[in-house]
């Protein structure tokens, strides 16, 4: 973006105006953290490991200006000037990431890509991917094929919240290939992102019975009917607890492990939330299963699922980590949880001795609003402000200290039912990701002691930022004309959202 000649690092001496920039690797560091040193002779950048001189990298583009986030320079040959400065930096924690749901509205594979630098330029190392859903399969799975030739599409998309009457009748649908996902996993790679890869068992699983009737409980309802959801919420159609689901979703995982290496991928996430159990209370099939294996009930035999899948993944190195209903029934030893539904099934993990991430829907879910005006685009959720974001505290208090040790961090969470393109996702997720970015990274204050007024002050600056990136955020005076959504119906909830 600059278009400056740097010298080669190779035997350069500098001096008083020398334009180079000396990266190093030092031991001695934490492995994320950094030093930015800037004098008269150069810029110097040492890092714990090479994600750690990325991090340091992105301090310093943010002190060339906004300009330097654009893809070519403006002037080139222009002067640029950073203030001598000196920098010592790490975060606070290991875990700072992002999900982004692509089954609900599909994002062509450069989207995915722009977000991974996105979350780069904010010091974000997880990428949460969620590829499979009730309305949609996102992955090329070659030894099932109808998983994306049927699974990946669907006719026509609600418009709006579940209670909506407007349809938009265009058929909506996409999938990365196998190929896609390989150039995604290793663009995030070079910038020392993880990704996440999630494939939800055994609910929100209509997409994959639709391609593959057997898959879902035949003895209860007509599978063979279905079709890829066209609608939000929760869908009863979960999947059947048969040796041959097992094996099929054994066979879907076989080739995620080889798309998503252990390097970037040490986690798997299995969804295992928001599964009805009236279909297996119903089925014969599921009940026998139920007496063969000596359950209890149906919670139980959805922990069979997770247990099943824990020690499948556990055998080929990986880990698995699962929404907080994985808790019920019993959670999987060596099990992760993603703590959504508040803070409560974390606590539970954490105390018990699991990792977690705590990602509460009540404060990072950034589907929810982020004003009560009128004219916020199809309005979900509770307001959460962009002040509300900074005051996010991850670890919540009366914690033991062992407790603690198990919160590798913390992850915003960007569900897409009311966001049909990229457009839309910017406008939710910024500025406010910026503000959970500080909160990831940072030991902050107490949320009622830290400085807002300041952190609104940097955010001018950021904004610059953002219009360089090109991201459609929301502005603090509200939505643009072309943001609007007038008379589409949503789900805003009123009042302060519950600590829970």
């Amino acid at each position: 973006a600059t278009g400056a000649p740097l010298a080669d690092g190779a035997g350069s001496t500098g001096g008083p105006g020398a334009s180079r920039v000396v990266l190093a690797l030092d031991a001695a560091l934490a492995p994320e953290a950094y030093g930015l040193v800037v004098d008269a002779d150069a810029v110097r950048i040492t890092g714990g490991t090479p994600a750690g001189l990325l991090h340091g990298a992105q301090t310093f583009r943010q002190l060339l200006g906004p300009d330097a986030f654009r893809r070519a320079p403006l002037a080139p040959g222009r002067t640029w000037q950073v203030p001598a400065v000196e920098i010592a930096d790490e975060p606070r924690f290991g875990w700072r990431g992002m999900l982004l749901d692509v089954c609900r509205h599909f994002l062509p594979k450069d989207d995915i890509l722009r977000y991974l630098d996105l979350l780069s330029a904010h010091k974000l190392n997880v990428f949460h991917f969620h590829l499979n859903d009730d309305q949609g399969w996102r992955v090329e799975i070659k030894r099932h094929p109808r998983l994306t030739e049927v699974g990946a599409w669907r006719s026509r998309t609600r418009y709006g919240h579940r209670d909506s009457d407007l349809w938009d009748e265009t058929p909506h649908g996409g999938y990365y290939t196998q190929d896609d996902i390989r150039e995604i996993v290793a663009y995030a790679a070079e910038r020392h992102i993880r990704v996440v890869p999630e494939i939800d068992i055994p609910g929100h699983a209509q997409a994959a019975i639709a391609a593959y009737p057997e898959l879902g409980n035949a003895d209860v309802v007509d599978t063979a009917a279905l079709t890829v959801w066209d609608s939000w919420g929760i869908n009863p159609n979960v999947l059947a607890p048969t040796e041959h689901t097992l094996r099929f979703y054994e066979g879907v995982l076989e080739e995620i492990l080889e798309l998503f290496p252990a390097e970037t991928s040490p986690f798997v996430h299995i969804g295992g939330d928001e599964c009805p159990k009236d279909q297996w209370k119903q089925s014969p099939l599921a009940q026998a299963r139920i007496a063969e294996l000596g359950l209890k009930d149906e919670e139980e035999l959805q922990s069979w699922f997770i247990r099943h899948f824990d020690t499948w993944l556990s055998a080929r190195g990986r880990r698995l980590i699962g929404w907080d209903e994985i808790l019920e029934g019993g959670l999987a030893e060596g099990a992760a949880v993603s703590s959504w539904r508040g803070y409560a099934g974390g606590i539970a993990a954490a105390e018990a001795g699991h990792d977690v991430v705590m990602c509460p829907e009540q404060q990072v879910y950034l589907d929810h609003r982020q004003d009560g005006g009128p004219d916020e685009p199809m309005p979900i959720g509770y307001v959460r402000t962009l002040e509300d974001v900074y005051r996010f505290e991850p670890v919540p208090p009366g914690l033991s200290e062992e407790a603690v040790r198990h919160i590798l961090g913390t992850q915003a969470n960007v569900w897409t039912e009311v966001m049909q393109n990229r457009a839309r996702v910017d406008y939710q997720v910024f500025p406010r990701l910026a503000a959970f970015a500080e909160v990831a990274w940072s030991v902050l204050p107490a949320p009622a002691d830290r400085d807002f007024t300041g952190f609104a002050a940097r955010m001018t600056d950021h904004y610059a930022r953002l219009d360089a990136l090109g991201v459609d955020y929301r502005r603090p005076g509200g939505p643009l004309p072309w943001q609007r959504r007038p008379g589409v119906l949503g789900r805003p909830i009123e009042g302060a959202p519950p600590v829970v």
